[in-house]
């Protein structure tokens, strides 16, 4: 890439994200919007409970309940037996 494209590259990107930050009115955030009614914050605990425990205790109780209601019987790895030729090329070779 040449100087020039390098620096139009430069100049888009900065003016991009400028007029983003501009954009954006981060002060606005302060208002509360018409209707808000925020509840009471959650504490350490709840927090852990909701975002950390419960989706691992609901990944283990979906992973269970298919081990458990899988029905597949052929469990077992397979025995290969001692010299048998199990690929065609060999098979044609012998």
């Amino acid at each position: 890439m040449d100087k020039k494209n390098a620096l139009r590259a430069g100049a888009l990107a900065a003016g991009t994200t400028l007029m983003m930050l501009l954009m954006s009115s981060p002060a606005l955030a302060v208002t509360p919007d018409d209707g808000d009614d925020p509840g009471p914050g959650l504490s350490v605990i709840e927090t852990l409970g909701l975002y950390v425990v419960a989706p691992i205790g609901l990944f283990l109780l979906i992973a269970g309940l298919v081990w458990v209601l899988d029905g597949s019987t052929d469990r077992q790895p397979k025995a290969k037996a001692k010299g048998k030729v199990t690929t065609k090329a060999a098979a044609k070779a012998s």
